[in-house]
């Protein structure tokens, strides 16, 4: 495709529907294609991009100005380490800033392109964010070339060509290989993260969808001893292990494309009457067992300002999300009960059983670097623990 492009433009995002934005390529040379969305944050930029529910997605921020903190290699968020198993590519209004922190040990560009992550700066995000509000997430190709040439035909195709996320099993790829333990606890200032507790209260199983770290670690620092196995690991080797909780996952992907293998599973633990606490892709799985189903949603919700309120005690929190697909309430049976809400759109956002130690919720309550408004959910789940050994 012969278009003129901007003097010095050297990436490109394409979409399906033929739009070509075109800027500064920054991080990794070469391209990438997935689903774009924004994200309304305003800090946490790394630990964004190395979440695995971005997986298969290009993410553009809102927010300008990206880069002054910098990255350090402590808040990195996915277990693998591989770039793949998080986001493909990152759309910034302006060129990432130079570091100015003391936890810093690189610049966001240069960790961008160790990583194999495709960047593109210089774009209006305003006007990305407002055509995805107004027509929904699109399949694009993110681009940098230094020399400045690209085959826009050949990339508004491979756009096209993209299946997408509905079906789309990503926890299989996200997960680890084999059941390990994890010993850290949450991030303090002036101490770092926290060792695991010497004298844990309860042993955990956490079913490792594509997990965060500090999921992990405010598990850890409400006492529990964690053992995390592979997304495909049965009921049966879980419970043998006499957990006094499991913990489902936050991950990428099509909840029911991945609930395939892991829903039957699911149900097998909610009957054996251990309690359960399920995460972002764990809640939607939890509500597939329970009989619900989930739907594809045509913005999202990703950023760290959403509005939750929690029916349970009337309480509204500022919550962290990432999702692309949700819960449909209208399915909810019984005995299934609405916990939590989204005060943007009215959207299911928490669940719970009448009957049983179970509940999960849409966002991640364990938020890095924050708002740390959820944390009690872990101690409701300790609570669960405690009330199921007594």
């Amino acid at each position: 495709m012969s278009r003129d492009l901007l003097p010095g433009a050297t990436g490109v995002l394409a979409l399906a529907d033929g739009t070509i934005l075109q800027g500064i390529g920054v991080g990794a040379v070469g391209e990438a294609v997935g689903e774009v969305c924004f994200n309304t944050a305003m800090t946490g930029y790394q630990e964004i991009l190395t979440d695995p529910s971005y997986m298969a997605q290009i993410v553009a921020f809102t927010f300008p100005h990206v880069g002054n903190v910098g990255t350090n290699v402590e808040d990195i968020e996915q277990m693998s380490g591989a770039a793949e198993t998080a986001a493909r590519g990152a759309i910034f209004r302006d060129i990432p800033t130079r570091p100015a922190n003391w936890r810093a040990d690189t610049d966001l560009d240069t960790w961008m392109s160790r990583r194999g992550v495709v960047g593109l700066a210089g774009v209006d995000t305003r006007a990305l964010t407002r055509k995805i509000r107004e027509t929904g997430m699109p399949h694009g190709v993110i681009a940098h070339s230094p020399t400045g040439l690209f085959d826009l035909d050949a990339l508004v195709e491979r756009a096209r060509a993209w299946n997408g996320l509905v079906g789309l099993d990503l926890a299989k790829e996200a997960t680890c290989l084999q059941p390990f333990t994890y010993e850290e606890g949450l991030w303090s200032w002036g101490d770092g993260y926290a060792k695991p507790p010497t004298d844990p209260k309860y042993d955990v199983v956490v079913i490792d969808y594509g997990v965060k770290r500090n999921i992990l670690r405010a598990l850890s620092s409400v006492g529990a001893r964690i053992t995390v196995v592979p997304a495909d690991t049965s009921a049966e080797s879980i419970l043998a292990r006499n957990p006094d909780g499991v913990l489902l996952s936050n991950g990428p992907g099509d909840p029911a494309a991945t609930g395939a293998y892991a829903v039957p599973e699911i149900r097998k633990i909610v009957d054996s009457g251990t309690p359960v606490f399920g995460i972002c892709l764990g809640h939607q799985m939890l509500s597939l067992a329970l009989g619900a189903q989930t739907v594809k949603m045509d913005q999202g919700h990703h950023g760290a300002n959403h509005p939750v309120k929690d029916l349970t005690t009337g309480k509204v929190e500022i919550v962290s999300m990432n999702h692309g697909f949700t819960v449909d309430r209208e399915t909810l049976p019984e005995p299934v009960v609405e916990t939590h809400v989204s005060l943007f759109d009215g959207t299911n956002a928490g669940i719970a059983l009448k009957d049983r130690p179970v509940f999960s919720v849409q966002h991640h309550p364990e938020a890095s670097p924050g708002p740390t408004d959820s944390l009690y959910l872990f101690e409701r789940f300790a609570q669960n623990m405690d009330a199921a050994k007594a």
